[in-house]
C-alpha cells in the first residue's frame, strides 16, 4: 500500500482506471507490487458505458471467440475473486439467445453445426428454443452457453472507492509534460519515482506522446437504458442488437451503435432511434427508454489488443485496444502483461506491439518525444 501524500517510490504508475487499468492494477497488487493509479474519472469512459457482454460465439460467421478456452476461465476466476473481495456480484452468467436474421443465415449456421466446432458453448441446435413471449424469432436461432455480462460500473466503483481510501488511486489528470522517462525508470511531477509506467488510457491513447504511433482507431458507441417488464430476465437477447437484463423492474441495456470520427459531443437522436428500432424488430414487448449514454472505444486495425514495452524506453508500457470485448479480454491479458513486466515472460504475438514496430518513427530516445 502507498501512503496518501508525498509519494516517493512505487513499482508502477498506471495511467487510466478503466477496465484495463483497474484489472492490471489489481493483478499487480495481488503480486505484492506497489501501485499508483492516476485517473481523470471521465463519466463517458467506454468501460462504464458498455453493457459488459461476454459472448463466446461472435460475428456473422458464428465463430468461437478468439482464445475463448483460455480467456473465459480467466475472466470468470478474476471476477469471482473480486466478488469475494468486495462482497457483491459483478459477473452474471446468462445464456445468450442468438436469433437468426434470415433463412440463409439459418441454413448456413445449422449446416456448420454438425462438425462440433462450438463444443459446449452452443446448446444442441436440435433442441427447441425457449418460448419467450412477444419475441420475434421467425428464423430460429441458437442458445449460447457460458456467456453473460459483467457490471463494469459496479466493479469500477468498488475498486475506485478502495483505491481512494487506501491511497493507491488518485483522481488526477495525467500531465505528460511532467513525466521524465529513462531506461531504468521514470519520475512524475518531481514527487513519484517508479520502475515502470503503464498507459491504459483507452481511446485517449491517440494523443499519447510515446505510444501515439500505434494504430488505434477510436469508434463511438451509444447504448440505451430501457424498461421492458415483459422481456426475459434469464437470457441475453441478440439479433441486430444485444438486450442485456441489468436489474429488477425489467431494466435492460440495448446496444450498441458504431460511429467513426467525427464524434458527437452528446448522445444523438439518430442513435436513439436506431437502437429503438432494432429493439422493435426483436420483440413486440412494450418498452420505455429511460437513458442514453455514449462512449468511445479504443479499436485496433487488426482487432487485437496492444500490449508491450516502448521500443526505446522500456520503463514505459502500454495496455490498450481492448475494443468491445474488454470484459472477456482484460483479466487474462492483465495477467499476461504482469508476467512480462515482472518476469520477462513473452507476450502472445497476436497482442504484442512488436507487430507494429515498423510504424514507430525512429528517433533518438528522449524523455518526452514530440506528440
Amino acid at each position: 500500500m502507498l501512503p496518501s501524500a508525498d509519494l516517493l517510490d512505487a513499482d508502477y504508475l498506471i495511467i487510466g482506471h478503466g477496465l484495463a487499468g483497474a484489472l492490471l492494477a489489481w493483478e499487480l497488487r495481488q503480486r505484492g507490487q506497489r501501485v499508483l493509479v492516476l485517473d481523470a474519472g471521465l463519466p463517458n469512459a467506454a468501460s462504464r458505458v458498455a453493457a459488459g457482454l461476454i459472448n463466446p460465439v461472435a460475428g456473422k460467421r458464428f465463430a468461437l471467440s478468439w482464445r475463448i478456452d483460455e480467456l473465459l476461465p480467466a475472466a470468470a476466476a478474476t471476477y469471482r475473486a473480486l466478488e469475494a473481495e468486495f462482497g457483491q456480484p459483478f459477473f452474471h452468467e446468462l445464456p445468450i439467445l442468438k436469433l437468426f436474421s434470415s433463412v440463409r443465415e439459418q441454413n448456413d449456421v445449422l449446416a456448420r453445426s454438425a462438425d462440433g466446432r462450438w463444443g459446449d458453448y452452443v446448446r444442441d441446435p436440435a433442441q427447441p428454443l425457449p418460448d419467450v413471449p412477444l419475441l420475434k424469432q421467425p428464423f430460429g436461432g441458437l442458445v449460447l452457453q457460458h456467456g453473460g455480462w459483467v457490471d463494469t460500473s459496479a466493479l469500477l466503483d468498488a475498486l475506485t472507492a478502495d483505491g481512494l481510501q487506501k491511497g493507491w488511486l488518485r483522481a488526477e489528470t495525467f500531465a505528460p509534460e511532467l513525466l521524465v522517462a529513462e531506461a531504468s525508470g521514470a519520475t512524475y511531477a518531481g514527487r513519484v519515482r517508479v520502475r515502470r509506467v503503464v498507459f491504459c488510457e483507452g481511446a485517449a491513447a491517440v494523443r499519447n506522446p510515446w505510444f501515439g504511433w500505434l494504430p488505434i482507431t477510436p469508434n463511438q458507441g451509444e447504448v440505451l437504458d430501457v424498461e421492458a417488464p415483459t422481456l426475459p430476465t434469464d437470457y441475453v437477447l441478440n439479433r441486430g442488437a444485444y438486450v442485456v437484463p441489468v436489474g429488477d423492474g425489467g431494466r435492460v441495456r440495448v446496444g450498441a451503435t458504431y460511429r467513426w470520427p467525427p464524434f458527437a459531443e452528446e448522445p444523438t437522436p439518430e442513435a436513439r432511434e436506431e437502437l429503438a428500432e432494432r429493439l422493435r424488430e426483436l420483440t413486440e414487448a412494450p418498452f420505455r427508454i429511460t437513458g442514453q449514454r455514449v462512449g468511445v472505444r479504443p479499436a485496433v486495425r487488426d482487432r487485437k489488443p496492444l500490449l508491450g514495452l516502448h521500443p526505446q524506453l522500456p520503463a514505459l508500457a502500454v495496455f490498450n485496444g481492448l475494443g468491445s470485448k474488454g470484459v472477456l479480454l482484460a483479466p487474462r491479458l492483465a495477467g499476461l502483461l504482469a508476467d512480462a513486466l515482472e518476469n520477462g515472460a513473452e507476450l502472445w504475438p497476436e497482442v504484442n506491439i512488436l507487430r507494429y514496430h515498423a510504424l514507430y518513427p525512429v528517433a533518438p530516445a528522449a524523455s518526452v518525444p514530440a506528440p
